[in-house]
Order: structure tokens, then C-alpha cells, then sequence
């Protein structure tokens, strides 16, 4: 029965941990995790608040999956400066939300703007560079640019 109710325990704070840090990523004490698993968060939760980068692939050894994680790290801090949140799949038979939008066949990378329109979607790897381009040439971005 202790198991039970420490399980139960367990997943409602995780779920209240998923909800407060879509909403209040800017304000929390908690250090923002920067790369998300696609089953704990959706593309809504980041609406107006994150520019999503979704990396998909049929599984977690898919080597261009490999290098478009490794091109990621790389340089989170120039992706954190522009309000990037990277949301990773590597699990198709789990049909989460975000797969569900998306649709991918095998490796894709998505990059999606703060009002939730898909800005590219790349059947291989990109750099850091690369993205950090498509971002900064939005109207929203130039606009962030211009007030900070």
C-alpha cells in the first residue's frame, strides 16, 4: 500500500513539475531543462513561451539522431538565447501528442516559432548555426532583438 501511495505521489509531482515549468520556465527557481522527452510535454505547453526544436527518429540510435544531438549540445547557450526548447522522439509506437502533429517518417528535425507555425522541417541534421539562422530571420526574434 506505501508503494502505491509513493507512486501516486510520485506522478502527480512529476505532473505539477511538467505544468509549472511550461508555464512559469521564465520565473521558476528550478534551473530550465532545456532538452524534453516528447511523452512529458506537448507543442501547446511552449505556446508564446519557447520556440520548439523537435528532433524525431525511428529510435535513440539512428545515427543521424546521434549527430543532430551532438550538433545541439554543442552550443545550448546560443539556442537558450533565442528561447529554444528541444523536444526529443525516438519512440514511434508511442504516438505522442507532438509525433501526432508532425508526422515524421524515420529521422526529422522541426523547428516551430513561438505562435506554434512549423518554420522548417529538415530530413537531416542541422547545426546550430543553421538554426539559430531560421530563428533570427522571424519577425518575432528581430522584434526581441530590437527591445532588448
Amino acid at each position: 500500500m506505501k508503494m502505491v501511495k509513493r507512486l501516486i505521489a510520485a506522478a502527480l509531482m512529476g505532473g505539477f513539475a511538467s505544468i509549472s515549468a511550461a508555464q512559469g520556465a521564465e520565473t521558476s527557481d528550478e534551473p530550465f531543462e532545456m532538452i524534453r522527452p516528447a511523452s512529458e510535454t506537448t507543442l501547446e505547453d511552449w505556446l508564446w513561451l519557447k520556440r520548439p526544436v523537435v528532433v524525431f527518429a525511428d529510435n535513440a540510435a539512428d545515427p543521424r539522431y546521434v549527430e543532430q544531438m551532438a550538433l545541439l549540445s554543442e552550443r545550448l547557450d546560443a539556442l537558450d538565447e533565442r528561447d529554444v526548447v528541444i523536444i526529443t522522439d525516438t519512440d514511434p509506437a508511442a504516438r505522442t501528442s507532438v509525433r501526432q502533429t508532425l508526422r515524421p517518417r524515420g529521422f526529422m528535425l522541426a523547428i516551430i516559432a513561438k505562435d506554434g507555425t512549423i518554420v522548417a522541417r529538415k530530413p537531416a541534421p542541422w547545426s546550430e548555426r543553421e538554426i539559430s539562422r531560421s530563428i533570427d530571420k522571424l519577425p518575432l526574434r528581430q522584434q526581441e532583438v530590437r527591445t532588448k
